[in-house]
This record gives structure tokens, sequence and C-alpha cells, in this order.
């Protein structure tokens, strides 16, 4: 029944969501056009519940040749090779367009999932979507990552986020699914607001 109320809860949410952000959402669409060449969402293929793949939509933050970019970035500099290698993010991304530093900055680049989201492909609250290439990282612990819906926000997000190891989130993903409650829900949204507003780990 829970589980239920969760997908409801997700569902109007997300649907209520899309319509009062319409307006930014437009705007921020037309800033990445003009920002620089491509397409204006970026789809990245996740995994999800059950391990089910789907495309995850974000506005789209890098440049169109950014995988070359972070080749030769990384090829080049030993301490982003580290970096990446605990983190799979980068302080000083390469990849990423002006108007993408400000979105990732923001967190405005998620809002799109909010589609995600009234698909059933995405939760507001649960484990950050893995790459299908990330799923060495959990090793026997990838079981209780699929047993739920990727979040649009959750513990690890509010703990810490970009400057916590990927072990780490590894661990934030298993407890939350453990101890998972409504109530831990709607405490994560309301943290999130804060964490989002003060930039806290955002990179």
């Amino acid at each position: 029944m829970s589980l239920g109320l969760k997908r409801v809860f997700d569902f109007l949410a997300a649907l209520v969501a899309l319509l009062v952000f319409a307006p930014l959402l437009l705007s921020i669409a037309g800033w990445v056009k003009l920002d620089s060449p491509g397409p204006v969402l970026f789809r990245q293929m996740r995994v999800g519940k059950g391990g089910k793949v789907f495309a995850m939509l974000k506005f789209r933050t890098m440049a169109v040749n950014g995988h070359k970019l972070l080749t030769e970035h990384l090829t080049e500099n030993p301490a982003a090779r580290l970096s990446w290698a605990q983190f799979q993010k980068l302080m000083d991304d390469p990849r990423l367009t002006r108007a993408g530093r400000i979105l990732r900055r923001l967190s405005l680049d998620e809002l799109p999932q909010l589609w995600n989201v009234l698909c059933g492909e995405m939760s507001l609250v649960g484990p950050r979507p893995c790459l299908p290439e990330q799923k060495e990282f959990y090793g026997e612990y990838f079981v209780w990552y699929t047993a739920v819906r990727p979040g649009l926000t959750g513990l690890w997000q509010v703990s810490g986020r970009n400057q916590l190891s990927f072990t780490e989130r590894v661990w934030m993903d298993v407890q939350y699914v453990r101890e998972w409650s409504l109530c831990g829900d709607l405490k994560i949204l309301f943290r999130t607001v804060g964490v989002v507003l003060r930039s806290e780990g955002a990179f």
C-alpha cells in the first residue's frame, strides 16, 4: 500500500511541478539552444527498477564533442584521472558549456526528469540513476539499487552529493532502500530544497 501511495504522490507532484515550471522550462530550453550548438535535451541511458534501462532526460549542459574533450583532459591530467576514478565527477569539467555550468550549479538541468517521474521510470526520491557501466561499483549490492525506482533526488544528494565518493553513494543507496518510508521521502524532499538553494556539492 505504501509503495502504491508513493507512486500516486510521484505522479501528482510531477504533474503539478511540470505545469508550474513550464515557463521556466521553456526559458531554459531557449537559453541552452542559443548558448551552444546541439540539442536542448540530453538523453542518457540509465538503469531503473528491476534492472530495466531507460532514457533519463536532462537539459544539455555539455558540448556535443564532450566525450572527446573528457578523454583528452583525463589523458593530460593525472589528478583528474584519479578524481574521475573515485567520484565519477570532475570539479572543473572541460565538457561543460557556459550555460551548463550555471544549470549544474543550480541543479536546473535535472528538471526534465519530472517527465521521467510522470512516466513511472523514476521517483521523486530514490537512489540516483546509475549508468549501465557503473553497476560494477555496486557489486553484490546492485540488487538493492534495482529494488526501487531511481530518484530525482535522494539520500546521496542531501548528504554531500558530489563531495562523496561513489562507494559512499552506494552505501547510501542501500541504506535508503533498507530504511525506506514515506515520511523519510518527505524529509529528503524538504532537505533537497535547502541543498539546492545553497548549491551544496553541486558541480
